[in-house]
């Protein structure tokens, strides 16, 4: 508890808005003073968050992911969830960090520990686990670093490879260790991922993507969906999606334009599957967004749904939905750019 104290201060006292990056690479806190009004649908990049007070709910598919101070969240390549806080008042807010996982470091570190029978079964690509006193300690001495600046070049790198040594050795390692390995079916599995999120534009044949995958296409598809909770065409479907939202909240295209933009040969399938992943048409969901987002940059802190773990959940500094580049963990050479 004294770890855990230590850290809700060190939050509080740095956290200067709903979330805020850090001099630390990939250290970001989280603030938040009321709960989420509703949940938000992001696509969630590889990283490790710890809830230092207040809780949240992730949910993946049919799964349903909870934790809170007691417990963390471990992402090991990019998933479209949805996520909502389930406690935070402004007596007692939600504070938070996450942490952005390094694939290469990973995988290093990994060729220095002990060789480990791989599991039988793939293991979904996120995990909420109970956190171990090393491994919270460790977080309380990497953000203890933003009271010295001068000690971060140093000393960071060294806790963040100490964090990972615990995740990689800890209660859900699996869901890291397969896809830092590069001879896992799993590894190739993040290839297929990342493929899809640099072409999701692009038409998209499973038994081509197997093939670059160096897979067969039943293996590929059993194996995407352990990991992922959808197949490659339902992965990629809500990555245009999630894209085509930006582009309508940055007012950058009408959703027709957005819906070509992003692969759609159909507007009318487009608001369909718009409307069914987002709960409302297009425009009425972008203007019902805009007018959060209002909410939020003219009041303090946080107001409503959109939720303080922007950087963490794909929301950029302004809160609109942001589609991050590929960032599954993997240690080889990402799939080509061409067509499947």
């Amino acid at each position: 508890m004294k770890s855990l104290d230590e850290l809700k201060q060190l939050i509080a006292r740095h956290s200067t808005g709903r979330y805020t990056p850090t001099a630390i690479p990939g250290l970001r806190l989280l603030r938040a003073d009321a709960v989420s009004t509703s949940p938000t649908r992001v696509v969630a990049p590889p990283m490790v968050c710890v809830i230092a007070q207040g809780g949240k709910r992730v949910v993946i598919g049919r799964s349903i992911l909870e934790y809170d101070e007691a417990r963390c969240l471990i992402v090991s390549v990019d998933l479209p969830v949805m996520s909502s806080i389930t406690s935070a008042t402004p007596e007692r807010p939600y504070l938070a960090l996450s942490l952005a996982l390094d694939a290469q470091v990973l995988a290093a570190l990994l060729l220095e520990l002990p060789t480990q029978r791989p599991a039988p079964r793939p293991s979904r690509g996120i995990a909420v686990t109970r956190h171990s006193p090393e491994l919270l300690d460790a977080f309380v001495r990497l953000v203890r670093l933003l009271d010295r600046p001068a000690d971060i070049d140093v000393l960071a790198p060294l806790i963040v490879r100490e964090i990972y040594f615990r995740l990689l050795t800890g209660a859900h390692a699996a869901v890291l260790r397969q896809v830092a390995l590069p001879t896992s079916r799993t590894e190739r599995v993040t290839h297929a991922i990342g493929w899809i999120r640099q072409n999701y534009a692009k038409p998209l044949r499973v038994a081509a993507l197997a093939r670059l995958a160096g897979m067969s296409s039943a293996s590929l598809y059993r194996y995407f969906r352990a990991i992922t909770a959808m197949s490659p065409l339902q992965y990629r479907r809500q990555i245009r999606l999630q894209e085509a939202r930006h582009l309508l909240l940055s007012q950058k295209e009408d959703a027709t334009s957005a819906a070509f933009t992003v692969g759609y040969g159909s507007p009318s399938q487009f608001s369909r599957e718009y409307r069914r992943l987002f709960g409302a048409p297009p425009r009425r969901d972008v203007e019902r967004l805009r007018n959060r987002i209002g909410s939020i940059s003219g009041g303090s802190r946080v107001r409503g749904g959109l939720g303080p773990d922007a950087s963490s959940f794909g929301l950029a500094e302004d809160g609109l939905p942001q589609i991050h580049p590929p960032r599954a963990l993997d240690s080889g050479t990402r799939l080509r750019r061409q067509a499947v």
